[in-house]
């Protein structure tokens, strides 16, 4: 969205793709969206690569025909599947819009607070409008009403800015994670390479997190090989509404932590939410291996975030169809 307000500075004109629907398997998800340029620039996908090559043709060719958004469906075809690499012979279906800029400008303002919110996109006159989110809506299709859940961006909050920590901030980077470092140590802090770009925080853990307004799109991971550092921190994250926490160690050390855990004021429920040793078991070792065994297991849980919500959307709008109006 910001990259469609730059490119509008530019005085070029940009257009939006939105996954809108998919059958079989599908390179990207239902919400997915593409931002194309005139040029030919392309920012974000709605596929591999070659539904977006041949949007940008037809956008170029036909701009009159997008005018007021236009539904567009790929893989309709073992001929066109296989020109487009549409893998296990998926199609999808996408909407093809001028990029609405007063819409996404209006969805910034409730991402950049950090509140989700949805845009209603019109398949038939066109045009969308954006409003807070209402409980666990997902991005999905409704007769001629598309809804689109929008931010906001997931953070992975660190505590100790130690080796493993230096690993796994570029990484967790890339997956598009807003990175947090905290650790009250200022010789760690200080010596944070200056090439992994994190918002660092010199607090002690536990006031960190309560500034922080932990959500349900955060995640948080004890990794500063200080128990009393870590603990602090696990008080104040197990509670919360946070989609993963964990933390680094041993199955001893993650034992013992437990022990602790329960001495303080912290229910059972709670304490078996500690994701420990935090990562996928996949046999690491050195710190760079724990890092990506940490990623992966964020994965994994955002996947399973993702599928929770899908299910409660599915379950309410289920409920909702089966309610009649008392006479």
């Amino acid at each position: 969205m910001y990259t469609a307000q730059r490119w509008a500075a530019e005085a070029k004109r940009c257009w939006v793709a939105t996954v809108l629907r998919t059958y079989g398997s599908a390179p990207r998800p239902v919400g997915a969206m593409a931002l194309l340029c005139e040029d030919g620039r392309v920012a974000g996908s709605v596929s591999g690569g070659c539904v977006e090559d041949d949007l940008i043709e037809l956008l170029q060719t036909d701009v009159m025909g997008v005018g007021n958004g236009r539904l567009l469906v790929y893989g309709r075809d073992t001929e066109e599947r296989a020109r487009l690499r549409l893998p296990c012979g998926g199609s999808l279906e996408l909407w093809a819009e001028p990029a609405p800029l007063d819409t996404f400008a209006q969805a910034l303002h409730y991402i950049e607070v950090g509140k989700g919110c949805v845009r209603e996109i019109n398949l038939q006159g066109g045009g969308s409008t954006v409003r807070a989110v209402r409980g666990e809506e997902v991005s999905s299709l409704d007769g001629s009403r598309f809804v689109q859940r929008l931010g906001p961006r997931r953070r992975l909050v660190l505590i100790g800015a130690a080796e493993v920590s230096r690993y796994l901030a570029p990484i967790a980077s890339t997956l598009d994670f807003e990175v947090i470092v905290v650790d009250p140590r200022c010789e760690y802090l200080d010596s944070w390479p200056h090439d992994v770009p994190v918002r660092r925080i010199a607090q002690m853990p536990d006031d960190a997190l309560n500034g922080i307004q932990v959500d349900s799109s955060t995640a948080i991971v004890a990794l500063s090989h200080d128990p009393k550092l870590d603990d602090l921190a696990l008080l104040e994250a197990l509670p919360s509404p946070a989609f993963y926490v964990g933390a680094m160690g041993s199955a001893r050390t993650t034992a013992a932590r437990r022990e602790r855990l329960g001495l303080f004021d912290l229910g059972a429920q709670a304490i078996a939410r500690l994701r420990g040793p935090a990562g996928l078991d996949i046999g690491s070792r050195t710190p760079p291996e724990i890092a990506v065994a940490i990623a992966a297991e964020l994965i994994h849980s955002c996947r399973e975030q993702e599928t929770r919500q899908r299910r409660r959307s599915a379950a309410q709008e289920d409920v909702q169809g089966c309610l009649m109006p008392l006479i």
